[in-house]
This record gives C-alpha cells, structure tokens and sequence, in this order.
C-alpha cells in the first residue's frame, strides 16, 4: 500500500467536490480542478479527502501516491499559492513585463518574449523575477521556460537561475608559460 497515497488530504478551509473522474478545489476567488485516473477513487469524507486503489496493479499503486499529492498541491495552491523566484546575471541583461508578456534582453539579437499564461503573475524588481499562482506545475513551466532562454553557464557566471540555485564556478583555460 502506498505510504503516502493512504494519508488523507485535509481541506484546510477550501471546498473540494468530485464529480465522476473529476475533483474540484476552490478557496475564495481560486479554483482549481483535474481529472484523476481510473485506477483511483476519491472521495470527500467529513473534512478530510480520502484516495483509494481501486485494485492492485502496477498503474493503480502508481497513481494512488500520485493523486493524492496532486490534490494535496491544489489545496495549497488556492490557500497559499506557489512561487519560484529567478536572478538575471549578466552585464545589460534585463526583463520588462508588457501586458501579459516577459521581454527578454539576454545577450542575443533580439528580444526573447516569454509568454505568461492567465492564472500566474509576473512581478519583476531590477533583475529579479518572482513568478508565482495557484498551479503549481503551470508556476514552474513558466520559470523553466524562462530559464531555458539562457541556462547558467560556470565560466563567466551570466544566464537565468533559480535564487537558491547554487552556480559551482569553474577555472578558464590556463595558458602556459613559456620556457
């Protein structure tokens, strides 16, 4: 049995509703649903969400663990929200927010424009960008998406990183002296 798939999600103030293969989360003005496989049942139960396997095979077990973190993120993300947070490195590199828009200046010839989708905002201090939503997986393509216009690179330090992400440096070509 899945040790993490048989805990029961708490509502945590939020109201879950299921309707066939699909499970509903709203909190305030946010709202949140998926469709969850076959393989799994789920239910609300009091104040608690329950997911049970339907049976025991390979796929059933895989999406019992796998539901219930899904829907455990859901109701974090209408009650919190997610955020990821980004650092431009880079002399001259800079990101300006147009509408629903990120431009990018990155060191290349033109302008590299990221396009934010309904539900994640962008807010952008200097060189800094915080992307944050109730969806957590849609609040991380973002960043990545972002991120992948210019990775870190170790020589010189410039690209796009995550603020906790750790850049291990490394030395230059060392010319020989002559002799």
């Amino acid at each position: 049995m899945s040790r993490i798939g048989k805990k029961p999600v708490p509502l945590a103030g939020t109201k879950v509703s299921v309707s066939g293969n699909q499970v509903t989360v709203e909190a305030g003005s946010n709202r949140l649903s998926m469709t969850h496989r076959p393989e799994v049942s789920v239910k609300v139960d009091g104040d608690q969400v329950v997911i049970e396997r339907k049976g025991d095979s390979r796929a059933a077990k895989a999406m019992h663990g796998l539901t219930r973190s899904l829907i455990s993120n859901m109701i974090q993300g209408v009650t919190k929200g997610y955020e990821k947070h980004l650092e431009i490195n880079g002399v001259g590199w800079t990101a300006k927010l147009q509408g629903n828009k990120v431009n990018l200046k990155v060191g290349y010839a033109d302008t590299r424009v990221v396009q934010v989708p309904a539900g994640i905002t962008v807010d952008i201090q200097q060189n800094k960008l915080k992307i944050s939503g109730a969806d957590k997986q849609m609040v991380g393509q973002v960043a990545a998406e972002i991120r992948a216009h210019r990775k870190p690179e170790p020589y010189n330090g410039r690209g796009i990183k995550y603020a906790d992400e750790h850049i291990i440096r490394k030395q230059g070509k060392a010319f020989a002296s002559g002799g």
